[in-house]
């Protein structure tokens, strides 16, 4: 082992990162307060689900499942309830809360809300198939005709199914193989169809919905319930990022080439303290400025936010991002965010390190920037295959902080490989530890391509490093 540690190959333009000993960890303010918040609101969906289970045995929920057609109304009727609270609960999970963003960032944040929202439709699902199915007495042939009259005659059934049509589209788009094949610009407007489901639900859940409405408890429940989700999409999806843009007239003041295909976009404006981003995070940006400009693309800050102007740099990489390069000075921006928890909201320890490939070092050399450490406590690996990005940046870093600069050049030498094909036989793991001996230790911040992502993070905790102190952001949508 230690000879084939010997002739891993030196990085170029750097030393082997030191073993010193780091400063005491820290948790920090801002990990504490996160972790508060992912407790409480986990918290207050299981209680809502509680609340709504006792209400449906207080009203004789459990003694209806003693008959066949009782039994069929009532699991229809429980099964609707929760569907409504995870209904809304994936609505304020989707409405951009600041507090929740930070404190799941934008990856943990699209499982959950994807995972609300694929139970809250099957259980949508099922109860308009057991309910059916029940008032049809427990019969299945009679349950098309059943479901046409109750759609007909009951007050927001039909509402309500347009409500479901609109529920299913999401749901069918939102599949992977249904989102490789739509432009994100696509999906994400057609993912809006999801907030007009939610809203034909409601006429039909006031009318015909007992359970919602049986007691003054469970009307200011219900109605507390609808007011913060309708509220936080009105004030937060709508309201914030209008007044931000309006407050902030961000605009382009010089697009800079870095590279073959890169560009860095420069951005001025008014008031930028309002947007409160952080080095690490990432906006949605559209830029004013002929065709597609309603299209909007999520760009990582490539420089630490210093309050009078921004930065973002964009690889030619399909969907219109080779556009940046043909920006005007003056170009207006229109941005919502920031989002992602990548930043040191998610730090927990002095050490650090920063892996990442291509165009994916942009949020990381924001850290490198933004971050606190003393010389030696943060470590920047870059894979790259042509030319790496910021060169002049990074070793005024080193220079001036103690940046420990390691570059990684090559095509990937093997499938399953992070590597570049100049670093000889080492596994992946042993080249790791060679270059970063105590990276177990530290926090370590990822980006880069999903598959090459993939592979540094197995790479790193076969290394041992704890999950919890892997930081990554993939805007997987």
């Amino acid at each position: 082992m230690t000879s084939t540690v010997a002739r891993a190959p030196q990085p170029e333009g750097a030393a082997r990162v030191p073993g010193q000993s780091a400063r005491p960890p820290v948790l920090g303010r801002a990990a504490r307060a996160d972790a508060a918040v992912r407790l409480v609101a986990g918290a207050l969906l299981w209680l809502a689900l509680l609340l709504v289970t006792s209400w449906w045995v207080a009203g004789g929920g459990v003694q209806d499942l003693g008959g066949w057609v009782s039994g069929l109304t009532s699991v229809g009727r429980l099964s609707g309830l929760a569907a409504s609270v995870l209904l809304l609960a994936q609505v304020v999970a989707m409405a951009r809360l600041p507090v929740l963003e930070r404190a799941y960032g934008q990856d943990r944040l699209a499982r959950v809300h994807r995972l609300l929202g694929l139970t809250s439709f099957d259980l949508m699902a099922a109860h308009v198939l057991i309910v059916v199915w029940g008032y049809a007495g427990g019969s299945a042939l009679r349950w098309p005709a059943e479901l046409w009259d109750l759609t007909i005659h009951e007050p927001g059934m039909l509402l309500a199914v347009a409500g479901l049509a609109c529920l299913v589209m999401v749901v069918v788009t939102s599949l992977r193989a249904a989102r490789r094949r739509l432009r994100y610009e696509s999906w994400h407007l057609l993912h809006l169809y999801a907030y007009l489901g939610v809203a034909l639900a409601l006429p039909h859940q006031l009318w015909t919905g007992q359970d919602l409405t049986a007691s003054t408890a469970r009307t200011v429940f219900w109605w507390t319930a609808w007011g913060v989700a309708i509220g936080a999409v009105l004030v937060w999806r709508v309201g914030r990022p209008v007044l931000l843009n309006l407050r902030t007239r961000l605009h382009v003041t010089a697009v800079v080439p870095e590279g073959a295909g890169t560009w860095s976009v420069h951005l001025g404006g008014e008031r930028l303290d309002l947007l409160r981003a952080d080095a690490g995070q990432f906006f949605t940006f559209r830029f004013l400025a002929g065709k597609g400009w309603t299209r909007g693309n999520p760009y990582s800050l490539s420089a630490a936010p210093d309050g009078a102007g921004l930065r973002i740099t964009v690889a030619a990489s399909g969907d219109g991002s080779a556009a940046v390069s043909t920006l005007a000075p003056g170009t207006r921006v229109l941005v919502e965010g920031p989002y992602g928890r990548l930043s040191h909201r998610a730090r927990s320890r002095r050490k650090v390190a920063f892996l990442g490939a291509g165009v994916g070092v942009t949020p990381l050399r924001a850290l490198a920037e933004g971050l606190d450490y003393a010389p030696g406590e943060a470590v920047y690996l870059e894979r790259y295959t042509d030319e790496p990005l910021f060169t002049a940046e990074l070793q005024e870093l080193h220079a001036r902080r103690g940046l420990v600069v390691l570059r990684l050049p090559g095509r990937r030498r093997a499938p399953g490989s992070w590597l570049g094909d100049g670093v000889g036989p080492a596994d992946d793991v042993t080249a790791l530890r060679y270059w970063v001996p105590d990276v177990a230790e530290r926090d370590v911040y990822v980006c880069g391509p999903p598959g090459w992502t993939a592979f540094v993070t197995r790479t790193l905790a076969d290394a041992g490093l704890p999950a919890e102190r892997l930081h990554l952001e993939t805007f997987e949508w």
